[in-house]
């Protein structure tokens, strides 16, 4: 599914015009990343949780070359899915 597909979807069901349903799932996206990338935890109860680990410095190899390259420290972001959103898909 895209993002318009998504879109489509939630305006269907919340019956709301397709502007409006919109401009909601671009409030709760942009909400999550901000959030996740000032460090902050999302978490929605029977859904899962969004949030931001920190992976350190680590030797890696190029796989061309074989040569031994440094991969720098980074920030990532991390979601754990519910055990309720884990029930739905499992059946």
């Amino acid at each position: 599914m895209k993002k318009t597909e998504l879109i489509a979807a939630v305006a269907q069901k919340a019956e709301i015009s397709r502007k409006d349903a919109e401009k909601a799932v671009a409030a709760v996206l942009d909400t999550i990343v901000e959030n996740v990338a000032n460090g902050e935890e999302i978490r929605i109860v029977g859904f899962g949780t969004f949030e931001r680990h920190e992976r350190s410095e680590r030797t890696g190899v190029n796989p061309q070359t074989k040569e031994k390259i440094t991969i720098p420290a980074s920030k990532v972001p991390v979601f754990k899915a519910g055990k309720a959103f884990k029930d739905a898909v499992d059946k």
